[in-house]
């Protein structure tokens, strides 16, 4: 076979062979072949084809700078056939790659790249400087000697067995897709929902700022330690610590205004003094001790002071281990410092986990070192004097400094010694070879530490203002150079941190922020196990060592432990999460991150569809649930208000649309558009919304008929809008809304069709687009085919729904309380009960629960009483609770006769005689009239006509002030009843009415029951 002769219609011929490649297709206008397929695929294989080869362009958001990003065929451009359609949409959007051509305003050289940084010194480097803080210098050595080297190892690998899975489960969820700024909360948001995301958003960004000020607190005692030894002070020590910290929370809000790059320099240089202050510390404890260090207690590695200091020695009101590990915990919250700066990453999904995963390792060894040398070198208390020695001193030897000749009994006597583990917070310059460097070493980590918390507050707080989830705080999240840099949410922390400093005691402000972190991390691991339970075929991550269960745990301990640390600061920031969360979730913002709360509602959703199958109906379990013709919902909203009143939150309610015409792009966007479900939300209206593609009306009901709902979660009752112009409408329209009523009942639905003085179609008002098969005000014929073509011109058809819903809706009489009127209920004819069931359903809401309701049946005047006290009975015994019962003995009455010759008038243009219409004289253009009422037909109904006339005039007189009528609709016989004659029983009954009027009628099966089972 030839391929080259049998070319499809969308056949590619070359235009030109330069490198602006153009083709065109079949008589369609040119295409670049850039913006769809990949320029190094430039012949086609053995045919002609419209299909592109995989690219990555397909799958990004973002464009690459300088070359014009791809785009995939769609499929209605790979499968129509242009000659199918005279005007098909251009197959491909066209490009230009002629640099001549582009706009002089836009930028001809690509922006400047900010700085990006690698897993090493962007995440690993940075959490082990967060991590090194201050506890490791000034309160390590101490919780050593509160707690002993057996319960300090417990409680640093209690700490880094939470961070640890922690790190897991940050690592899972940072590499299941591209992570951009935003640290924890976008981590977390993205992965829970902007609920849970929010509101941990904001206590991360306030916990960081916060350990902004327990850093540099830790730096001015530092500091002021110093001055104190030399005997220099400014005010007094609380004073001091005060000053000295808000002067360095400044300097450091230069460094990280500068920017990044200064500010990860900065870093370096931190990592490398503190590892020469590590270095200088392992050389102190192995260097011979002088007698001025014997005198303050340390003496090299001993075996007896290991063992003495390996069980606890508790003192204070801190002592305790709980009390210690409030204290430490802290110290090991900085794994997220890598992750906070996710946005300043060149790789965030191989950075984040390897860079963290390893500063959790080496950091968690450093801190088991130094617990146990620390612990094997010093003792717990201890002079400082160099004479108080054995030889010098008589008396009773107390402490283990006995056995290497020194006495410090009356220091541990009257507990007043300076030195020692237990008292001297810079135990580790003293053990030092070099005690300056430790003091560096202890810059460095303050430093460093409160660097990387004041840079991670705002940029998590930054991302947190442009998701625009809380009021107030947009001003924040403004981005400022290369790369966006929060310099007011820099500010904001910068505020923040000062007014903790100013507290000024270490221990004081390490508890208050270790709830709020537990509580992170506790989010963390739940999001982790979340995504992972609910299967979402959206969950792969690349990093592979995580499990949903340990995460569980994790996120269990961890809360666990915020109630044992401080229960009620625990209390406290499970409190102000629960306040965010329920004010995310009442303002329900325009947010759609493909969480994992989503796919968990998914499931629990599908779980319980499916259950429902299990278990049969019940007449005790009836519910209403209504497949409501709306139309765009937004062109009919009383109808969809007066529907919701009684199925919000009770039963299910569909609000459907048909497009007619065949499938097309423009058909299939209108039935996916989302912005009709969005207006039924902003009115606050809880249903569905379902929109067909049909040849005409009647077949896209039917099909939806057949269709609409899930398994139980079907619908059982056609609600539609009366047709008013039925008179002025084509025959065919009349026809097809008749047999809408005849398809329902065959498909044994009930029905009710709502009738409104003012109408219910609201689209002449909103000059919008109207679906004319349901209900129109022209005087011209109706063609569900040609709908636009019949739309008068009045009428802007050009709106999409996105314009309608933003359009102003008048408020519907079914949006207000109805007062102490009456619902007037006419059950003339029993359907199983759906007319006395709605009624009910509608006083049980707050909008009609101070109606009364009348129900009014035909009777006997002979037999009033009787036939009064029977139904009292029966709505007695079916628990409604009317107890307005009147019977109608004149139902049956003849009616005035000038309202019989209105009837008469109303249905002539639509009489025909018998011979016209079925006799042997009917022509072939009377045959085309069969629908028309024949005199034979006409005196056939001529009985049930009468009634309903009568009925109009009893409704007339007893109905005038009700709230709302609700009739029993009468049932015309599918091929004998003709339709005018049909729909003008249902026009006379509902005629000169001011109160809403329901016509309704069940599928004659009971929805009512007398029994218990």
């Amino acid at each position: 076979m030839n391929l080259t002769t049998a070319r499809s219609p969308f056949s590619v011929s070359s235009l030109n062979n330069g490198d602006d490649r153009k083709f065109s297709l079949g008589g369609c206008s040119s295409y670049d072949t850039d913006s769809v397929a990949s320029r190094s695929t430039g012949v086609f294989s053995g045919y002609d084809t419209l299909d592109t080869p995989p690219s990555y362009d397909f799958y990004a958001n973002t464009e690459v700078f300088g070359r014009v990003k791809k785009s995939r065929p769609s499929l209605f451009q790979l499968h129509s056939n242009h000659q199918d359609d005279p005007s098909p949409p251009p197959l491909y959007e066209e490009t230009s790659v002629d640099k001549q051509g582009l706009d002089e305003d836009e930028p001809t050289e690509p922006p400047p790249e900010p700085a990006r940084f690698g897993w090493a010194q962007g995440v690993m480097i940075r959490c082990m400087l967060n991590i090194w803080g201050v506890i490791l210098y000034l309160r390590l050595p101490w919780i050593t000697a509160q707690a002993g080297i057996g319960l300090t190892w417990v409680i640093i690998l209690v700490s880094s067995s939470i961070t640890g899975i922690t790190g897991l489960s940050t690592s899972a969820i940072a590499t299941n897709g591209k992570v951009k700024g935003g640290g924890t909360y976008f981590l977390i948001s993205r992965s829970l929902g902007p609920e849970l995301g929010g509101s941990i958003g904001l206590i991360f960004a306030f916990a960081n700022a916060v350990a902004v000020a327990m850093h540099t607190v830790g730096f001015a005692e530092t500091v002021q330690a110093l001055m104190q030894e030399t005997e220099v002070s400014m005010v007094d020590r609380l004073n001091d610590i005060r000053i000295i910290g808000v002067i360095t929370v400044t300097c450091l809000l230069a460094i990280s205004m500068a920017g990044m790059e200064w500010e990860s320099k900065a870093q370096v240089l931190f990592f490398f003094v503190i590892m020469i202050s590590f270095a200088s510390y392992i050389v102190g404890t192995i260097i011979p001790a002088t007698p001025v260090k014997q005198a303050k207690g340390f003496f090299s590695y001993r075996a007896d002071i290991f063992a003495e200091n390996f069980v606890p020695g508790w003192r204070g009101p801190e002592g305790s281990f709980f009390g210690m590990f409030s204290i430490f915990f802290p110290s090991a919250t900085g794994i997220l410092a890598g992750a906070n700066i996710s946005g300043d990453l060149k790789d965030p999904n191989v950075a984040i986990p390897r860079g963290t995963m390893l500063a959790i390792f080496w950091t968690t060894m450093s801190y088991l070192i130094i617990s146990a040398t620390i612990g094997s070198c010093v003792l717990r208390d201890a002079s400082g004097d160099v004479n108080d020695t054995l030889s010098s001193l008589s008396g009773e030897c107390l402490g283990l400094g006995c056995s290497y000749g020194w006495n410090f009994s009356e220091c541990i006597t009257n507990k007043t010694c300076p030195h020692g583990l237990s008292n001297n917070y810079q135990t580790m310059s003293m053990v030092s070879a070099v005690a300056p460097l430790i003091t560096a070493g202890i810059f460095g980590a303050t430093l460093s530490s409160a660097l990387a918390c004041l840079v991670s507050a705002p940029k998590v707080f930054q991302c947190l203002c442009k998701d625009n989830l809380y009021p107030g705080i947009g001003f924040f999240g403004k981005g400022y150079g290369k790369n966006n840099e929060p310099l007011r949410s820099y500010l904001l922390a910068y505020v923040i941190a000062i007014c903790f400093i100013l507290i000024a005691e270490l221990n004081t402000i390490a508890p208050i922020i270790s709830n709020f972190f537990l509580c992170s991390y506790a989010l963390i691991n739940f999001s982790c196990f979340h995504a992972s339970i609910t299967n979402s075929p959206g969950w792969r991550p690349t990093f592979r060592f995580y499990s949903k269960w340990l995460s569980l745990l994790g996120a269990v301990v961890s809360v666990i432990i915020m109630f044992l640390l401080t229960w009620w600061a625990a209390l406290i920031a499970i409190g102000i999460v629960i306040f965010l969360l329920g004010y995310v979730l009442y303002k329900k913002p325009e947010v759609n991150w493909g969480s994992s709360m989503q796919a968990s509602s998914y499931n629990m959703a599908l779980s319980q569809c499916v259950g429902l199958n299990q278990v049969e109906d019940h007449i005790k379990n009836y519910r209403p649930q209504c497949l409501v013709l709306t139309g765009p919902p937004c062109i009919r909203p009383s109808l969809v208000d007066f529907i919701s009143t009684f199925t919000k939150n009770q039963s299910l309610m569909i609000c459907a649309n048909i497009t007619a015409g065949g499938p097309s792009p423009g058909a299939v966007d209108s039935a996916k558009s989302s912005a009709h479900i969005s207006w039924l939300n902003k009115r606050r209206i809880k249903a569905f919304y379902h929109n067909v593609v049909a040849d005409d009306l009647r077949v896209g009901v039917r099909m939806l008929l057949q269709s609409a709902g899930l398994g139980r979660m079907k619908p059982n009752v056609l609600v539609m809008g009366f047709k008013k112009n039925w008179r002025k409408a084509q025959p065919s329209d009349v026809e097809n809304y008749v047999g809408i009523l005849h398809d329902a009942f065959d498909l044994q639905y009930g029905v009710c069709v709502l009738r409104m003085k003012e109408g219910l179609d609201m689209s002449r008002t909103m000059q919008a687009h109207v679906n004319l098969g349901f209900e129109t005000s022209t005087e011209q014929g109706l063609d569900t085919r040609t709908s636009t073509t019949t739309t008068p011109a009045t009428i802007d058809t050009s709106l999409d729904p996105e314009v309608l819903m933003t359009m102003s809706q008048p408020t519907s009489v079914f949006q207000t309380r109805q007062g102490k009127k009456t619902i007037d209920v006419y059950w003339l004819s029993d359907d199983g009960g759906l007319t006395l069931l709605l009624p009910y359903l509608l006083t049980r809401k707050k909008r009609w629960g101070r109606c009364k309701v009348r129900v009014f049946v035909g009777g006997e005047a002979q037999h009033i009483d009787e036939q009064k006290q029977e139904l009292k009975t029966l709505i007695g015994r079916l628990r409604l609770g009317f107890q307005d019962i009147q019977v109608l003995p004149d139902i049956n009455g003849k009616p005035q006769s000038e309202h019989i010759k209105r009837f008469e008038d109303l249905i002539a243009p639509y009489r025909v005689s018998t011979v016209q219409k079925d006799g042997q004289e009917a022509d072939e253009t009377t045959k085309e009239f069969s629908w028309m009422v024949s005199d034979e037909e006409f005196e056939s109904f001529k009985a049930k006509s009468l009634r309903q006339i009568r009925l109009n005039e009893v409704i007339q007189d007893y109905s005038r002030d009700a709230a709302l009528i609700i009739v029993t609709m009468p049932v015309g016989r599918r091929g004998a009843c003709p339709s005018p004659l049909y729909m003008a029983w249902l026009e006379i009954v509902s005629r000169d009415l001011r109160p809403p009027v329901l016509l309704v009628r069940g599928n004659q099966e009971n929805v009512l029951t007398l029994y218990c089972q």
